[in-house]
């Protein structure tokens, strides 16, 4: 097969219906947050059928504004998970609470049993991160905060366009189902849905909404749009020690088509994916990356685990023979207590064995929409011949110890 041009690890697919709507954003006059945003969040609503969705600058700021919101602080303990950006972890540190690692499973998800062992008298809240797109127990989960007294906001920074049971990551309660008290979703310019920066945040407790909603804009009672629209363009009130993480309708003008293209974007990833499970499915040098046939995996991410005793090389070799074949990759994450802050930190404690164990062994692959599927049988061959030709005449020892590479 032909090498193609370099293929990126990502690459956004942006349309005209986009660069139109940012054009007439720009021609209107009205840049920041108004007329669009609000369509935009009305229709990420109605989207993951939640009663209440509000726009902010970054998941980061959705995570913030819900645990403030939830007046989660000093003394406060949050669980999470140590496979996850360090922004889920700098949200906890924000309200000053103490984050608490629970290890994952074998999905890569936190996992449920784990943080039941980490809940002590001071635990107010469970923030789970639906890895890669795949979405958490969450039935576990809910049904031990509801049995503990506990707030469950879900960072769902991978998962614009998962479904858990049927049902949308983000929605309202159904039924017997269970229900988080927060989604907080990322627009991020590598996301299943961009707007280059940006982010949603949606909740079915409308006293959290307004409460969110206040934080968001410096703690004032109206933003510019409420106030252009419904008291005169001047009258505000300081009512709460704000924040500023609200988004223009420059962003808003991106995520109101993005969001219309979601579905397609996640069948296209699922499609590639799946492309991939084939082509490495009778491979005993690499694993899959793990599905729950009771959800829709947003395949955010295409996490490739490898069997490093059976190649002689390690993923940082890995990675550096497909760059040399045009692929870029990346490692999603570095687990969180080998960072050097969060070392100096008392969460250094949670060791998290198996996220510590996992780590050494992923590398990301390009996944996204803009792929051709060319390009995606590409990086499948390359990858298959890679592990092959490096494959081991025999394995090293059962118990030999793998070195951690970053």
């Amino acid at each position: 097969m032909t090498q193609p041009t370099f293929i990126r690890f990502h690459t956004p697919s942006i349309g005209e219906d986009e660069i139109q709507e940012v054009a007439e954003t720009l021609r209107s006059g009205w840049l920041t947050t108004g007329p669009r945003t609000a369509r935009f969040e009305r229709e990420f609503s109605a989207y993951v059928n939640s009663p209440h969705a509000l726009a902010v600058n970054s998941a980061t700021a959705g995570l913030h504004l819900a645990l403030a919101g939830l007046e989660i602080g000093p003394g406060d303990e949050v669980i999470t998970t140590p496979m996850t950006f360090c922004a889920t972890v700098q949200t906890i540190l924000h309200v000053g609470a103490t984050p608490v690692m629970a290890d994952i499973g074998p999905d890569g998800n936190i996992d449920p049993e784990d943080i039941q062992r980490r809940i002590t008298d001071r635990t107010r809240a469970i923030i789970p991160v639906h890895m890669a797109g795949l979405p958490c127990d969450m039935k576990a989960i809910w049904s031990l905060a509801r049995q503990k007294g506990l707030y469950v906001i879900e960072d769902a920074a991978h998962a614009a366009g998962a479904c858990y049971k049927g049902r949308p990551i983000g929605a309202a309660p159904s039924g017997k189902a269970g229900v988080s008290d927060a989604v907080a979703f990322s627009f991020y310019a590598t996301k299943n849905l961009t707007t280059g920066e940006g982010g949603m945040v949606t909740t079915h407790r409308t006293d959290l909404a307004e409460r969110m909603r206040i934080l968001s804009l410096h703690g004032t009672s109206h933003d510019a749009w409420d106030r252009y629209t419904e008291h005169g363009s001047w009258y505000y009130e300081v009512v709460a020690q704000g924040f500023k993480y609200n988004l223009s309708d420059i962003h808003a003008a991106l995520g109101i088509h993005q969001l219309r293209k979601l579905d397609q974007f996640t069948e296209t990833r699922s499609r590639y994916a799946e492309v991939y499970n084939r082509a490495f499915a009778d491979l005993e040098e690499v694993e899959c990356p793990p599905d729950d046939s009771r959800c829709r995996h947003a395949w955010h991410l295409y996490i490739l685990r490898l069997n490093l005793e059976t190649i002689r090389l390690d993923r940082k070799q890995f990675i550096e023979e497909l760059r040399k074949r045009g692929i870029g990759t990346s490692v999603h994450f570095i687990p969180i207590p080998l960072h050097p802050f969060f070392a100096r930190l008392p969460l250094a404690r949670y060791r998290c064995e198996r996220a510590l164990e996992l780590y050494p062994r992923i590398v990301s692959l390009p996944l996204y929409p803009a792929m051709t599927e060319e390009q995606v049988h590409y990086v499948a061959q390359s990858v298959k011949e890679l592990v092959q030709s490096a494959k081991r005449e025999k394995y090293i020892a059962a118990g030999s110890a793998m070195p951690y590479y970053q």
